[in-house]
């Protein structure tokens, strides 16, 4: 069955998260941050990822922009930085204008083009979600912004998979679900999605019970797979 329905994981998919650390880092008032500001930015990501799984496990849900912030302290204080309140204040603030990725753009310009329905699925709070696309100016190239608050539960629990077929009266193998997270894109393929990891990180594939259909280094190709048929596996 062909693509209809095109749908985007959020952070690391369309919006860069190490783009509130890489821009701290070159304020002048977080010079502190120049020479750290990588490591931040990825043991912050990391901690907000195993935070939403211990979550999701202990079934102690809360919102991800709490995820967010408890994710940010362990990483300052891995770098010796928790005690700068004022950093801390503006790390965040940032996260809230994450830069969309180069081709995000013409990629959804030319999906909408060929006339298929396009969303973002996320762990990200409505809120949060809401600034990051109104930040990005990515609005009117989306039908839907769904958030797993209205489900209580983060990926990959498959209740979140099923949003999509609610909200768009479709089968699971008419939807192409994007992430950059390779344990995203096999939840979602498990669930019947077909599926494209985004490995930007040239990252080898996880090993679960279910991989994903399509490995990209970036979102340009994403219209030609939305496009084609379901590949056979």
């Amino acid at each position: 069955m062909a693509v209809t329905t095109c749908i985007f994981d959020a952070y690391g998919t369309l919006f860069d998260v190490a783009s509130a650390a890489r821009q701290a880092a070159e304020e002048p008032d977080d010079a502190i941050l120049k020479d750290h500001w990588q490591k931040v930015a990825n043991d912050w990501r990391l901690k907000q990822l195993q935070y939403t799984w211990l979550r999701a496990i202990t079934q102690e849900h809360t919102d991800f922009w709490t995820v967010t912030q408890n994710g940010l302290d362990w990483a300052l204080e891995a770098s010796g930085l928790h005690g700068d309140q004022r950093l801390r204040t503006r790390l965040l603030q940032l996260y809230w204008e994450l830069s969309a990725y180069p081709e995000v753009p013409d990629m959804l310009h030319e999906l909408k083009a060929a006339g298929l329905k396009t969303a973002i699925l996320s762990n990200g709070a409505p809120d949060m979600l809401k600034g990051a696309v109104q930040s990005a100016g990515i609005g009117p190239l989306l039908d839907d912004c769904l958030s797993v608050e209205e489900v209580g539960v983060f990926k990959p629990d498959a209740r979140v998979y099923q949003m999509v077929l609610d909200r768009f009266d479709c089968a699971a193998d008419e939807v192409l679900f994007v992430s950059s997270n390779g344990w995203d894109a096999a939840g979602a393929s498990g669930f019947g999605f077909v599926t494209a990891w985004v490995n930007r990180a040239n990252e080898p594939v996880d090993h679960l019970p279910h991989r994903p259909h399509h490995i990209l280094r970036d979102l340009t190709k994403i219209p030609t797979f939305c496009a084609a048929e379901r590949p056979v596996t």
